[in-house]
């Protein structure tokens, strides 16, 4: 067992039973850590207070990244609570339904600027405006995919969005290193989540998953959490700016 006692966990991105967060949050909740998560709107806040209250997480709070009002609030929110903060974990996406299903070249100009401000620059914001709460040797963690630097049919805009998280993940790595506050990203291989039912042909994604990669085999959110607890744990203090990809090593195999 790893300890996390004592340790300050902000997860945002917890839908439901399925989200590649809640996963995430349960394992740093079994390794001591003090955990809180956010909420989207009340439809979330439905589906969020009995997880929380099953985690016995510290407490929830609403936020949604696009409001310029709530983000303005968020340092408040949470020095009601923590006086630091030793982990985020920032799992959140977004693209349109059509955005996703229409070929990428008919993406829509509010579709692809919604996708990267929530799926990339609310990384960057969140991470700016906690800033001053972050403890020495923070670890901030974000979630990805490998469609970021390979074509994945019907992934789209998501792609682009990833990419621009990830390469925004390596310059807060910068930012922040001095401070001895790391940056890194999971690149997860398909998972069953609420975000991922929007991805067209994600069934035959699973299959392709467990028929060519290494492992033969999908990953779980157990794989993902695991993952996640080294990098939020001291057994991660040389690691910054890294992709770690979970993905039972689909993403080495060539066409």
């Amino acid at each position: 067992m790893i300890d996390l006692k004592g340790k300050n966990a902000l997860i945002f991105g917890v839908a439901n039973e399925r989200s590649i967060a809640w996963g995430i949050a349960k394992k740093l909740k079994e390794n001591g850590a003090n955990v809180a998560l956010n909420y989207l709107n009340d439809s979330i806040k439905k589906r969020v207070e009995p997880l929380a209250e099953e985690l016995n997480s510290d407490f929830i709070f609403q936020l949604d990244v696009s409001s310029d009002e709530q983000m303005s609030e968020l340092k408040n929110t949470i020095a009601s609570h923590w006086k630091k903060i030793d982990i985020i974990v920032h799992s959140l996406a977004f693209a349109e339904r059509e955005d996703l299903q229409n070929p990428f070249i008919q993406t829509s100009k509010s579709g692809f600027l919604k996708a990267i401000e929530i799926s990339a620059f609310s990384f960057v914001d969140i991470s700016n405006r906690l800033n001053e709460l972050l403890s020495e040797n923070a670890s901030l963690i974000t979630m990805t995919y490998h469609g970021s630097t390979q074509v994945i049919p019907g992934y789209n805009v998501m792609g682009v969005a990833k990419a621009a998280l990830e390469s925004s993940m390596k310059y807060l790595a910068y930012d922040l290193g001095p401070k001895g506050i790391r940056v890194n990203a999971i690149s997860a291989g398909p998972i069953r989540t609420l975000a991922a039912s929007a991805v067209g042909g994600f069934k035959e994604k699973l299959k392709n998953t467990a028929e060519r990669s290494l492992l033969k085999k999908n990953v779980s959110q157990l794989d993902v959490a695991n993952s996640a607890l080294y990098l939020a744990s001291d057994l991660s203090s040389g690691v910054t700016g890294e992709i770690i990809y979970v993905d039972s090593g689909l993403s080495l195999i060539g066409d």
